[in-house]
Order: structure tokens, then sequence, then C-alpha cells
């Protein structure tokens, strides 16, 4: 194999992702290789959102499950740590759903923006845009996120004290610190 050919089969794929249901919308935009197996994709997608990878995920594609197998699997998944995201969303425009929290039931909607050649010198994975802070864990999904967010922002919402003393601070939930994911981010091998 040529030191070109080598080069042209590592793509950076520039991937949306997109937490269902959420609105206004949160979502990070996500320079990633294409080798990365659907396992790295987890811990890219987990430290980009925000999520602290406390609970179950998998992915779905072409209606087909990945995720680690565990002997408590009702239904038999596939080994996602076998599979290269180029592999499983070969094209741009490519669309696959990740969800996160069996319990909570998060779920993203992952894109394939664009496939592009990788810029010299420079260092992947990489979150290069987003919008909004992540939900906390177990806050009961989308839905229970509405309600804890509306009663963090009301003083007098019969269960505003109830969450402030659950998430013991104040929460911003239009807070995003691009800083903070990319240097999390460099961990990821």
């Amino acid at each position: 194999m040529s030191a070109n050919s080598k080069t042209a089969s590592k793509q950076i794929y520039q991937i949306k992702v997109t937490l269902r249901g959420s609105k206004p919308p949160i979502w990070r935009r996500l320079l990633v290789s294409e080798a990365v197996s659907l396992f790295t994709l987890h811990e890219i997608i987990q430290i980009a959102m925000g999520w602290t990878d406390s609970h179950m995920h998998q992915f779905i594609i072409a209606g087909e499950y990945y995720s680690t197998p565990s002997p408590d699997d009702l239904e038999p998944v596939i080994d996602e740590r076998r599979h290269r995201l180029g592999h499983v969303a070969p094209a741009e425009k490519d669309k696959f759903i990740y969800e996160y929290d069996f319990g909570d039931s998060w779920e993203h909607d992952v894109v394939v923006e664009k496939i592009i050649p990788p810029e010299q010198g420079a260092k992947y994975p990489v979150c290069i845009t987003g919008k909004r802070a992540c939900p906390p864990e177990d806050v009961g999904g989308v839905w229970g996120y509405e309600t804890f967010l509306a009663a963090m922002k009301d003083p007098d919402h019969e269960e505003h004290e109830s969450y402030k003393e659950w998430w013991g601070m104040e929460f911003h939930p239009e807070a995003l610190d691009l800083d903070d994911i990319n240097e999390a981010l460099q961990d990821v091998k």
C-alpha cells in the first residue's frame, strides 16, 4: 500500500449529533476519523454532549443494533468494537441513531454532513461547534428536562427546591464550553 492510499483511507467525517426532541435543539458538530470504532464514537459523543457514561447505550443503524455484547442482553447485538464509522455510514447524508440511557431514552440523530481529507497537523476528534448544555443525567428524558428547566427558573415552582437540592447548583441551559469539550476529547484514543 502506498503512502497516498494510506492517507486516503483516513478521511475525516463531519458529523452532527442532535438530541431528539430537544427544543430548542441541543447539538454538536464533530470532526472524527472514519476509522473510529462505534465504541470509540460512543466515547466521543459522551464527551461532546456532556454525558457521564453512567448508562447503557446502543447505535441503531439500518435496523441493526450495535453495542458491547453482554450476557444480560435480551436480544443479540452486533459488537460495536468491531465496526468502524466509515463502514456503517460510508457516504455523506448517511444517518443513524445513538441511544443513551434506556430509561430516560436520550436518542440522538447522527448525520454524516461531509467527508473531507484530514487537515495536516490537526488532531481528531474535535468538536467544532454546537448549541446548548446537555441535560443532567437521570432527569427523566426530554420531558423531565423540560420540567427541570421550568422548576429551576421559577422559585415559585412546586419542584424548585427539590430540583435545586438534587442538582446542587445553578443550571445554565445555553452554556457550552468547546474548550472543555476539546480538552477532554484529546484523551480519546
